[in-house]
């Protein structure tokens, strides 16, 4: 069993925090999926997809509190969005790993990401690489099935279309 250190309680995530878990599980939340801009992950031995890049989500900055252990998170964000994660704590390998971070000087919204990794890590995907994460996935096809029927585009690999 891992003991967690004492100075958790301050980074804890709020009540209003969409909290997911994935224990030897994958659990992907994909398209227009949220409002929330704080989050708590839990990951034991699993693998998280974020989409982040709906337009249903305030303006501001987007706050993940992480609690990983031998696991991955895949966040899919908007091309502007800059990932800090300077307050996470590593035990063991793993990283962040953010190609296609924006080098401009117009940042958009901050991604915050805190906690505990141990032995994981985090890969951030924009723009087409984002879009085809999404686009191989079990729950696209569904969605591009029943807007087959409905008459309209599907919305899990790009959040932001006007149908």
């Amino acid at each position: 069993m891992n003991a967690t250190p004492d100075n958790t309680q301050l980074d804890a995530p709020s009540d209003t925090a969409e909290r997911i878990r994935a224990d030897y599980a994958q659990v992907r939340k994909l398209g227009n999926w949220t409002t929330a801009r704080t989050f708590a992950v839990r990951a034991r031995r699993g693998n998280v997809v974020l989409d982040l890049r709906s337009p249903q989500i305030p303006a501001g900055d987007i706050d993940i509190t992480v609690d990983f252990d031998h696991a991955m998170m895949k966040l899919l964000l908007p091309n502007d969005a800059v990932v800090d994660d300077e307050d996470l704590r590593w035990t063991g390998r793993g990283q962040v790993k953010d190609h296609q971070a924006p080098t401009d000087g117009q940042p958009g919204r901050t991604v915050r990401i805190s906690g505990e990794i141990r032995h994981g890590e985090i890969r951030v995907n924009r723009d087409g690489v984002a879009i085809l994460s999404a686009m191989f996935t079990k729950e696209y096809v569904r969605d591009a099935l029943a807007a087959h029927r409905e008459g309209r585009y599907p919305t899990i690999d790009d959040p932001a279309r006007q149908v």
